[in-house]
């Protein structure tokens, strides 16, 4: 108790000498009927930049915490205690103990079960101390008041009673508040409808103005694109291995790859145009980042490997082999669509985030632009799958001596195990399971293809393997190749970035033995909210949420860079490899900016106080990576991943957004224009 006496006199001495007025925590009241029988009342502080106020839960010998209380009445009973959003919790120097506090907009929330039939007040007081590195403010207290006017909906503003500690303000003098405070709020932009940022007149999006050739040009140059996906490349075996079975002449071969490309482009074209309509586009994010479906992809491609190694065989249903026999056409049509389904299912995870602007051009009710978007990239993404279907005959004509077909089966078996560890991989980072951190998956890929090596040399075989008498002269090549792909993984293992495959492996930050780690460097504003379970590379130090890291921008005088970032995301790995890790743009990140990333996919459910229901689509957010793809979608009109904003401290655009450019000097140019932008402002 002395320490504490000691410590706030000393601040309140500190205050006082001051010489001024400080009023840096401003509240707001305001009371929501969730049924005729409930309500929600909601108490807000709005703390100034560089201030912060502690939370309810503060040790004895502490500071001040911010306490409430209701004064009882007949007319409602409490439910529970008021609660708070997750406070920073980190050592205090001043106190000289762990203290938790806020930052920005706090609401503190009250349920209560009404009691009375008629309209009645609630009225009461709370308690709160604010500090900032340099001084605090004495304890003050508020007073404040609500009316519970039974049977309307909505939100209604209550009032602070200001006519002196004690007193009960008449319900029609708050009425008369009230609705004046009505006639203001209605002036806000906060008006149930998503306000996307513009730069100069430009919308965030960076739209531009593209016939509808040019819209298909660039979605087939996405579709292209999308085949360098891990989540596309393991299905080519797939491809292959079924077509070798079904091809037995060329009319037929030639049939079955144009129904299996047209069967491609009719699903995706159909299923993404109608899923962003009936759905919208975070059901792309789903598929992407969900447990579910990444796990059951990581299960396929497990039984896939082992098939293709010889412990089994997948063959189709016996019924189906029948109606294959007795009428080919009928069967044939539909092992293809069951081909073209399982092709579009699987690579939509990831390729989702790459169409993610077409489905977004759906979700707001535009239906031809997008179907011809998905039409193109789904024509580019079939046409290499048609080729490998026309001519799988060119793996069957070639020389079977040694069981050749069989060991590139074998090949493609271990390219299954080692590929599909990314759908598991996906799930345990945005999940934050820790089962399959970067070296342990570096490690799994050092055993699969070192594996692979042996079996080139003939040092392992399968059961249908031919024997070995010699080692020819394509394997020893194949072995050299393999054998220096182990090699270069193993310096993964002490923490080199192996940039050829940032796009492949967990982020650098799961890292636990990393020898190349530095220290960032760059200055930040106190702990920040989730830093336990996410991260920034390069060991950067920023924020992971939007109003915190703000606030620690206006504080230090710092333009905001802000990444729109996900566990599952493919290409920010690899910018955040080839790009970030340029030591230019490292240090302008570190010095120039407050950096804050927001997973757009991360699957941490917040306290329900913190739930809203989107503007967008009016659906509750009730998680990290739903609200901030939703802010993402709101507020930029985007929804693809990775996706760059600069904000000024208003919140307004510094430059255009920028996206997957793996041009170092592009990127240098983004952020350079964006610092002066703020200089000039």
């Amino acid at each position: 108790m002395l320490k504490r006496f000691l410590s706030i006199t000393f601040l309140l001495v500190s205050f006082f000498a001051q010489a001024q007025v400080l009023k840096p925590v401003k509240w707001n009241f305001s009371v929501k009927e969730i049924s005729e029988t409930e309500a929600e009342l909601t108490l807000k502080a709005s703390i100034e930049t560089a201030w912060h106020l502690y939370a309810q839960d503060i040790p004895p010998d502490g500071p001040i915490p911010t306490t409430f209380k209701f004064n009882k009445s007949k007319d409602f009973e409490l439910v529970g205690k008021v609660t708070e959003p997750k406070p920073i919790e980190e050592v205090d120097n001043m106190f000289g103990m762990t203290i938790k506090y806020f930052y920005g907009n706090v609401p503190f929330k009250q349920k209560i079960k009404i009691k009375s039939k008629g309209e009645f007040i609630i009225t009461g007081e709370l308690e709160f101390m604010a500090c900032n590195d340099k001084t605090c403010i004495p304890p003050e207290v508020v007073e404040f008041s609500f009316v519970i006017n039974k049977g309307k909906t909505g939100s209604i503003e209550a009032v602070k009673d200001t006519t002196g500690a004690g007193s009960t303000i008449p319900a029609d003098t708050l009425k008369k508040k009230i609705d004046s405070l009505a006639v203001a709020s209605a002036q806000t932009p906060d008006d149930g409808e998503c306000h996307v940022k513009t730069f100069n007149g430009a919308s965030a999006e960076t739209k531009g103005e593209f016939s509808y050739w040019g819209f298909m040009l660039l979605a087939f140059l996405a579709g292209l694109a999308a085949l360098l996906t891990p989540c596309v490349f393991p299905m080519i075996p797939m491809t292959v291995t079924f077509f070798l079975k079904t091809a037995e002449t060329r009319k037929i071969a030639i049939r079955n790859g144009i129904l299996y490309g047209l069967s491609i482009i009719a699903i995706y074209t159909l299923a993404g145009t109608l899923v962003s309509v009936l759905v919208g586009p975070e059901f792309a994010n789903w598929l992407s980042t969900h447990w579910l479906p990444n796990i059951l992809f990581f299960v396929i491609f497990m039984v896939f490997g082992a098939s293709f190694l010889g412990m089994f065989e997948i063959t189709l249903p016996s019924s189906w082999v029948n109606a294959i026999d007795k009428k080919a056409d009928k069967g044939g049509i539909a092992g293809l669509i069951f081909m073209a389904f399982t092709l579009v299912l699987v690579s939509f995870s990831c390729t989702g985030p790459i169409v993610g602007g077409i489905l977004v051009e759906s979700a707001r009710g535009e239906f031809f632009k997008p179907m011809l978007g998905m039409f193109a990239f789904s024509l580019a993404f079939a046409l290499p799958f048609s080729l490998f279907a026309i001519f799988p005959n060119w793996l069957s004509n070639l020389p079977k001596s040694g069981g050749w077909l069989n060991s590139v089966k074998v090949t493609l078996g271990f390219l299954e195990l080692a590929l599909g560890l990314k759908f598991l991989s996906i799930a345990d980072q945005t999940y934050h399971w820790g089962i399959l951190d970067r070296e342990i998956n570096i490690a799994l890929w050092i055993v699969i293809f070192s594996l692979l090596g042996l079996y080139f040399l003939g040092k392992i075989k399968t059961p249908h393997d031919s024997p070995i008498h010699h080692v020819s002269v394509p394997r020893i090549i194949l072995a050299l190749v393999t054998f220096s792909f182990v090699v270069y993984l193993i310096p993964g293992m002490f923490g080199a970035p192996l940039k050829v495959l940032s796009g492949y492996l967990p982020p650098q930050a799961t890292h636990d033995f990393d020898l190349t780690a530095k220290t960032a460097g760059n200055k930040t504003c106190g702990q920040p909210l989730y830093g336990d379970i996410l991260h920034l590379p390069h060991n950067l130090n920023g924020y992971f949420d939007y109003e915190q890291g703000m606030a620690c921008a206006k504080e230090l005088g710092k333009p905001v860079f802000i990444d729109f970032t996900g566990h599952g995301c493919v290409n920010c790995r690899e910018m955040e490899a080839n790009v970030w890790s340029d030591p230019a743009v490292l240090k302008i990140l570190r010095e120039d900016f407050v950096v804050i990333a927001l997973y757009v996919d991360d699957k941490t459910e917040l306290p329900e106080n913190d739930w809203y229901v989107s503007k967008y689509d009016g659906k509750k957010k009730k998680t990290i990576g739903a609200q901030n793809a939703d802010f993402q979608i709101c507020s930029f009109d985007n929804n693809a991943q990775p996706y760059y904003i600069t904000l000024d401290h208003k919140g307004e655009l510094l430059h255009i957004p920028t996206a997957y450019n793996l041009e170092v000097s592009d990127f240098l140019k983004f952020l350079n224009d964006a610092k002066a932008e703020f200089a000039k402002r």
